[in-house]
C-alpha cells in the first residue's frame, strides 16, 4: 500500500499562486501514476489533472489548463501541483490519488486506489 499526503494550501488572493505537494511513504512513488482531483462545497469532485508515472505523460482539465502545472520527483517520492492565476472558482478541498499504471493517468476517480487526505486551497476575490 501507498500513504498519500497532501500539503501547501492555504488562503491566497486572486491571481496568485501556490503549490501543493503530495507525498507518498510505504512504496516508491515511481511505478504510480497520479492524479490531482478536487471538490468545491455541495459540487462533485472534479478532475484537475494526471500525470504518468514516469511523467511522462501529463494531462489537465479544461479549466486548469495553462494555469496549473504537475511535475513529480520520484527521487523524493513526492508529485506537485503548481497553481498559478489564481480564481475564486479554484476554492476547493484538492485530492492527490494513485494508481498502479504504465497507461495514460485515468481521469475518473473511481480508477484509483488510493488518495490522500485533502488540502484546502481557499482564493479570495
Amino acid at each position: 500500500q501507498v500513504q498519500l499526503v497532501e500539503s501547501g494550501g492555504g488562503l491566497v488572493q486572486a491571481g496568485g499562486s501556490l503549490r501543493l505537494s503530495c507525498a507518498a511513504s510505504g512504496r516508491t512513488l515511481s511505478i504510480y501514476a497520479i492524479g490531482w482531483f478536487r471538490q468545491a462545497p455541495g459540487k462533485e469532485r472534479e478532475f484537475v489533472g494526471a500525470t504518468s508515472w514516469s511523467g511522462g505523460n501529463t494531462v489537465y482539465a479544461d479549466s486548469v489548463k495553462g494555469r496549473f502545472t504537475i511535475s513529480r520527483d520520484n527521487a523524493k517520492n513526492t508529485v506537485y501541483l503548481q497553481m498559478n492565476s489564481l480564481k475564486p472558482e479554484d476554492t476547493a478541498v484538492y485530492y492527490c490519488a494513485a494508481v498502479s499504471t504504465f497507461a495514460t493517468p485515468p481521469h475518473e476517480g473511481h480508477e484509483y486506489d488510493y488518495w490522500g487526505q485533502g488540502t484546502q486551497v481557499t482564493v479570495s476575490s
